[in-house]
């Protein structure tokens, strides 16, 4: 057996010998406030993830300055409103951003992100785009999934190559609906519909409902086209 496997043994033992060691978190953690032990800090959060669709096409077939003007524009639109509502955001992946939100008025907040990402990319991004590269037939789409639920959130990895992980249903089921068609931009679980104020459910004049429902994998989801101004 080499050290190297040793080493991974003896770490993978203490991971599941050591005692963990809870707190109840009253702000969004970032990964300086927990230890790489069995460490947690839990909270009630609401999730967003949002997503370029289709950014295996962009980087196939365009260039990558082209794409990383995409990549660019996109996050910094989502990140700044995600900041915008309240949310925090905690972690990029490609093309992909997490904002985390808690408070009371957490799902509402969350879903007017998501309605905001939506023009942003119609009304800013777009245009934008076109306006600089008038002959590319690209158009960029999106998807953005949120969903609620008690977390559990521990730091993980070794030192100096580490982050936080999010252990939970909402992390695991706003990333999911993610994956889900552009075609509706914006999409809630039914946990986080329910807690919505009137303001981030109903839009227009007169006002109706934003939100339509629709079966996911047996469970009942809402979805949504609509946009709203920043």
């Amino acid at each position: 057996m080499s050290e190297f496997e040793a080493k991974l043994i003896t770490d993978v033992r203490e991971v599941f010998r050591i005692a963990w060691n809870e707190t109840k978190g009253q702000v969004v953690p970032e990964s300086k406030d927990l230890g790489l032990s069995n460490v947690g800090r839990r909270l009630t959060a609401t999730v967003l993830y949002a997503d370029i669709d289709g950014s295996t096409r962009l980087v196939d077939e365009f260039s990558s300055q082209f794409a990383a003007e995409v990549y660019k524009a996109f996050l910094l639109c989502a990140t700044r409103i995600i900041r915008l509502n309240g949310g925090e955001v905690r972690s990029f992946d490609g093309d992909r951003v997490m904002g985390v939100f808690i408070g009371d008025a957490k799902n509402s907040s969350a879903a007017k992100a998501g309605l905001q990402i939506n023009y942003a990319v119609k009304r800013i991004i777009r245009p934008a785009l076109k306006n600089q590269y008038s002959a590319t037939n690209y158009e960029l789409r999106h998807t953005v999934g949120i969903d609620t639920s008690d977390m559990l959130v521990v730091r993980s990895g070794i030192r100096n190559n580490n982050d936080l992980v999010w252990v939970g249903s909402a992390a695991n089921h706003a990333a999911r609906m993610n994956s889900l068609s552009s075609d509706y931009p914006t999409r809630i679980s039914s946990a986080v519909f329910s807690m919505l104020n009137d303001t981030s459910k109903y839009g227009g004049n007169p006002k109706r409902l934003m939100w339509t429902s629709a079966d996911w994998n047996g469970k009942t989801i809402y979805r949504s086209t609509w946009h709203w101004s920043p």
